[in-house]
């Protein structure tokens, strides 16, 4: 009944509105309570633990049970054997346990219990935020009305446009950035927000300012290859340069590349190809090499002379001075 009410008032609120629009440009909007409460990250926290809570109660009832269904077991297996006085003491224990699971289950997951009471205070502080979320942007974009989806009140038919569920928790999820920001940060992220609003305000705006970055993308790439290009351009230019280099040394002392031939025509082919210059300066290297090779060699001489003489000479006084010991010892 009360859902069949509210279906009323708002096709009252909406026939009114649509006899109005043309006058007064009446604004509706509307909200998914469900989808924003899934994406903020603390709730979905707190639900997670409190299922875990449930989950852990639902087990403990089903273990209560079972423990039930094992004494009314054992109850229909001995009631042959047991007195009347006992049979009714049994019952009275089963009709007193299964009292106590009924209230149990009433105190965990009934229309007052602790599933309810606890999600009513996880839901409360957000759903505070999403009101006061609703109304600034109600203030702030002119809205009539807000509805929520998902509510008890049924919608028909909904066009995206007019889905606020974004927006609000672009508002909710700004709110916790700010609370870790500076002064400065938060003037930045203002006008930032400022800047989205007004693009999200004007959809022809924003698809003005989506083809200015892409034309601004596509130069930048434009600039990039042609900067690539040059720098391939740069790159193979030096390496043929620096090539030249390396065969103009080559060249020069003689060295030919030439993988299939050995070493010495090698170098008959390198000597072949020098010219009068190269053979002179060759010349002049090879009576240099020459002259070095003896002058190392006459240093070399005159060092090992030296060095005989000097023993010779230590030879020589040794012999001397064994002659006058052994003059000394023989002399009567």
């Amino acid at each position: 009944m009360k859902k069949y009410i509210l279906l009323v008032v708002l096709s009252s609120i909406l026939f009114t509105s649509n006899v109005k629009a043309q006058a007064r440009g009446i604004k509706i909007g509307y909200i998914d309570m469900e989808y924003i409460l899934e994406k903020i990250s603390n709730y979905a926290e707190a639900k997670n633990q409190l299922e875990q809570k449930a989950d852990k109660w639902k087990q403990e009832i089903e273990a209560k049970k079972s423990d039930i269904s094992k004494l009314k077991e054992a109850l229909k297996t001995e009631k042959v054997l047991l007195t009347k006085e006992l049979i009714e003491e049994r019952e009275v224990e089963i009709n007193f346990q299964e009292s106590e699971l009924t209230d149990y289950q009433q105190k965990k997951f009934g229309p007052n219990g602790e599933l309810i009471v606890q999600k009513s205070v996880l839901i409360k502080p957000i759903q505070d935020q999403v009101f006061n979320a609703v109304q600034d942007i109600a203030e702030a974009k002119k809205y009539d009305y807000i509805l929520d989806k998902s509510s008890d009140l049924t919608m028909l038919f909904a066009a995206k446009k007019h889905d606020l569920s974004d927006r609000v928790i672009q508002i909710l999820t700004r709110s916790e950035k700010k609370e870790q920001m500076s002064k400065k940060q938060q003037k930045l992220e203002d006008e930032k927000e400022r800047k989205q609003d007004m693009l999200d305000d004007n959809p022809e705006m924003s698809e003005k300012q989506k083809i200015a970055e892409e034309r601004k993308a596509a130069r930048l790439k434009m600039v990039e290859d042609k900067k690539l290009a040059a720098e391939e351009k740069k790159a193979a230019a030096e390496a043929k340069r620096k090539q030249a280099l390396e065969d103009n040394l080559a060249k020069r002392n003689g060295i030919v590349s030439d993988n299939n031939t050995s070493t010495d025509t090698k170098n008959e082919n390198a000597n072949s190809e020098k010219t009068p210059a190269e053979e002179k300066r060759a010349a002049a290297e090879e009576t240099k090499k020459k002259t070095l090779e003896d002058r190392q060699k006459a240093l070399e001489d005159r060092k090992n002379a030296a060095e005989e003489k000097k023993l010779k000479i230590i030879a020589d006084r040794e012999a001397a001075k064994k002659a006058k010991e052994d003059a000394k010892n023989n002399k009567p």
